[in-house]
């Protein structure tokens, strides 16, 4: 557990090379192992979202940036690498660290989530509130493929859609079978459309575009030629409809991909959905092969 006994904050984890992320993931994988075989618990959707997790908090800054964990019991990396790393063992135990996010424990662990599909809708509160109060910070919802087809989520979808706020939505996809020419395609557009130089140039044209008679039409045109051409080889069109930047899918298990992303959404602005394919029960064979079975053990 080399890497594993330096991080004790995501101060920590932000001083780690790239690569040396790559080794804490397996570690922390072999970690939640070992306490969930003895301890009961979530095992799949943790090996799952081990990546996600570390590159969230590689590139935000929690807690002044909010991650919301919908439902909650894929918490533990968050657990781990915010402070309660050594209290692991203590998970699901008497005066332990809880099974699910639990403010009591830390100032990362926003809320105290246990129900499904709620996250959006509280994030949703959560940016409002900032705004209303002037504070900086970024709000991020993470959110699984079954949860957000729930009327809740659906609801809080369109109303931050409606309302145009500076909500992050992750969904996380462990359902989803793509092909890797498809993945490989969706990756690559997703880095571009989302990095300085295509939004740099897509403002100048819009600056353009106003100055001349007819601007709005061609303004409209170009946008609606950009959303076909993401719909043509991404799944997003619902959520384009809903007025949300759809970004995706990508491989949540990429990590020099996710955090790149991350970066570029870190700076832009309005609501936007970053789709993520992960894989329940990632690196444990056995829960690879029956994800269902190794959800929640013990």
């Amino acid at each position: 557990m080399k890497f594993l006994k330096m991080v004790n904050s995501p101060e920590d984890l932000k001083k780690l090379k790239i690569s040396h992320l790559k080794a804490l993931a397996e570690e922390i994988r072999s970690y939640i192992i070992d306490v969930v075989s003895k301890n009961g618990g979530h095992l799949a959707p943790n090996l799952g979202v081990v990546e996600l997790t570390l590159a969230l908090h590689y590139v935000f800054n929690s807690p002044k940036d909010k991650i919301i964990w919908d439902v909650g019991h894929q918490c533990y990396t968050h657990k781990i690498i915010t402070g309660r790393g050594d209290q692991f063992p203590t998970l699901r135990k008497y005066n332990g660290l809880a099974g699910f996010p639990k403010r009591s424990e830390s100032s990362h662990d926003i809320l105290d989530t246990g129900h499904s599909s709620t996250s959006i809708s509280a994030a949703l509160g959560l940016v409002t509130a900032l705004r209303m109060k002037g504070e900086e910070g970024k709000v991020i919802a993470v959110i699984g493929d079954g949860s957000i087809t729930a009327g809740l989520a659906f609801e809080a979808l369109n109303n931050a859609g409606y309302r145009k706020e500076d909500l992050i939505v992750i969904l996380n996809d462990n359902e989803m079978c793509i092909s890797p020419s498809v993945g490989a395609l969706s990756s690559f557009v997703s880095r571009k459309l989302t990095g300085n130089l295509a939004r740099f140039i897509k403002r100048e044209i819009e600056k353009m575009a106003h100055k001349f008679p007819g601007g709005e039409s061609v303004i409209s045109l170009l946008k609606k030629g950009e959303d076909i051409f993401k719909m043509a080889i991404t799944p997003g069109a619902l959520f384009t409809a809903l007025n949300f930047e759809y970004i995706g899918p990508v491989d949540g298990h990429d990590l020099e991909t996710l955090i790149e992303i991350l970066e570029n959404i870190k700076r832009m602005k309005g609501p936007i959905l970053f789709h993520v394919i992960t894989q329940k029960g990632k690196g444990y064979p056995y829960a690879e092969k029956d994800p269902e079975t190794f959800h929640g053990v013990g």
